[in-house]
């Protein structure tokens, strides 16, 4: 496995480095975090559950990671609601999607996911974009 850092990673560091904050990237997998137990303070997860085999697994590992009262900041994009157009939609065009979409399960209930992942507090604001298909989308913390 390569473990070097891509392109994207530099420019947030450089991006850190202007804020004056200090950064530290560990590439790798979300089933698998090469972090220690209880060793970091936040976890923070854009657009990620919606492309990797086991939602439950990785919000397993950012727990793990999470130090007691850490949090997991999150943004996701999330199936619309039951019975709608657009949930037919998604179901539909799913395997096509998946296939062009590195991995991209569009019609994931990733909500119900991380509310029953043992967190101690979570908080989801539901909310709509004005893009096709790729939408309702979800935000939100949840506190180990």
């Amino acid at each position: 496995m390569d473990w070097s850092l891509t392109p994207p990673c530099f420019l947030i560091e450089e991006a850190a480095q202007q804020l004056g904050r200090a950064v530290e990237l560990h590439p790798g997998h979300a089933e698998d975090i090469p972090l220690g137990d209880a060793s970091v303070d936040a976890v923070v997860g854009t657009l990620v559950l919606c492309s990797v085999d086991d939602p439950a697994q990785v919000l397993r590992e950012v727990r793990r990671v999470l130090k007691p009262g850490g949090r997991y900041v999150f943004i996701e994009h999330v199936a619309a609601p039951p019975q709608s157009l657009l949930r037919r939609v998604q179901a539909i065009i799913r395997p096509v999607w998946k296939a062009v979409g590195d991995g991209c399960t569009l019609n994931r209930e990733t909500w119900a996911t991380i509310e029953q992942a043992g967190f101690s507090a979570v908080q989801i604001e539901h909310f709509r974009l004005p893009v096709p298909i790729y939408s309702p989308h979800i935000a939100g913390a949840a506190v180990k």
